[in-house]
Formats: structure tokens, C-alpha cells, sequence
């Protein structure tokens, strides 16, 4: 993404606001362009601030992070969202990450991974490692696994033999420069085959592909 990426705080803890705005407002890339208590102040903030990224709470009053998440995601040209956590995993992250969000921090991350993620959103990759992935996945509960792997089988049976090896390297936690060399395209390539996916599938994000091969069984 070019430019400044304009971000927008959202916790129901003014104090947690303040530190998350006044760590980022000292990175060059990054500006924060507004803040949020509620889950129900995220349209109209949303809509007034056009933010590049949202941090958000899952944890809130009124309406909690998960279903502002999922409103906004369902919005023409939606931002980017990364929810932020006191819990290492569970099952309200992983419908975070279904309804479209870019991934999650928990509250203590280190000030220069917070940095990193929000960089790396913006520029469209996903801030999930391999390892937290796996975990996310594995908190699923099993209840109508089968039906969701089906479905997920018949989602990459749609795809060329080329986007399903990229699909499942997205699967796999791997950022564009890994998939470019494993699979001996270039990164503006790669980035194409993102692209295409998204549409075919319908998805929001990458981190949705990465459930989906996880889903089928391919990574």
C-alpha cells in the first residue's frame, strides 16, 4: 500500500486506546486517524475516518468486536481488521478470522510486532505464522467438520491446479516472497493468483483462503 496508513483504535478501555494511538503515532507509515469505544460507534467512525486498518477489541459493551467485524467487513471496500485479544486462541477468534478479519494481536504483543502486523496487513499479507494458524484451526470444534470439509473440497475443485498449489501455500502460513520462489513464479504473479482467488472464492481476505485449505485437508 502507498502512503501513510491511516489506522483506527478500537477498545472500550480508554487507557488501552491511548497506548495502542500513542505507540503507533511515533512510526513514520503510520497514522491514527480515530478511535472507538463501542463496537457501534465503528460505522459512523469508519465511515468518517476511512481507515486503511482497524484494531479491534473483541471484548466490548453494547456491540462486541465480532459482529462489528463482521459488519464491516461486509462493506464495499472494507478495511483491514485485526482484532486484538487478551486470549491466545478460541473459537471467537476463528469467527473473527471467518467473517473476514486479517488476523489477531494479543494485548501484551511486543510494541515492534505490533508494528509489523499492521504493515503487513496493509500491504494485503497475512499476519498469521504457520504456528498460530495450526492453533486457530485446532480450536475449531469438530462439530459438522465433515460438512465443512466437503464444502471446502468442493470450493478447490473449482480452482486450477496453479491456484490450488497457491491456495495451499497460503494454507501453509507462507507470505508472497515464500510462494514466489517455492513455486518459481514472481511475487507480482503470485499476488495475481491472490486476486483471482479472492474473487473466485468470494472471500474477503488470504486468511480466509488459509481456513479453507485447512478446512479441505490440504495444509
Amino acid at each position: 500500500m502507498a502512503g501513510v496508513i491511516r489506522v483506527l483504535v478500537v477498545d472500550d478501555d480508554a487507557l488501552v486506546r491511548a497506548g495502542l494511538a500513542m505507540l503507533l503515532a511515533g512510526v513514520e507509515e503510520i497514522t491514527i486517524v480515530g478511535e472507538a469505544g463501542d463496537g457501534t460507534e465503528v460505522p459512523h467512525a469508519v465511515a468518517e475516518h476511512r481507515p486503511d486498518v482497524v484494531l479491534m477489541d473483541i471484548r466490548m459493551p453494547g456491540m462486541d468486536g465480532l459482529a462489528a467485524t463482521e459488519l464491516l467487513r461486509a462493506r464495499p471496500d472494507p478495511p483491514e481488521v485485526i482484532v486484538l485479544t487478551t486470549f491466545e486462541a478460541g473459537d471467537d477468534v476463528v469467527r473473527a478470522l471467518r467473517a473476514g478479519a486479517s488476523g489477531f494481536l494479543l494485548k501484551d504483543t511486543p510494541p515492534a510486532d505490533l508494528v509489523r502486523a499492521v504493515l503487513a496487513v496493509a500491504a494485503g499479507d497475512p499476519m498469521l505464522s504457520p504456528a498460530v494458524t495450526r492453533r486457530l484451526i485446532g480450536q475449531v470444534t469438530a462439530d459438522g467438520f465433515s460438512d465443512r470439509q466437503r464444502r471446502a473440497r468442493e470450493l478447490l475443485a473449482q480452482l486450477t491446479d496453479r491456484e490450488r498449489e497457491v491456495a495451499v501455500a497460503v494454507g501453509l502460513g507462507k507470505s508472497n516472497a515464500e510462494i514466489s520462489r517455492e513455486l518459481y513464479m514472481s511475487v507480482a504473479t503470485v499476488k495475481a493468483h491472490v486476486s483471482r482467488l479472492l474473487s473466485k472464492l468470494e472471500f474477503n481476505n488470504r486468511v480466509q483462503i488459509a481456513l479453507l485449505a485447512h478446512d479441505a485437508g490440504e495444509a
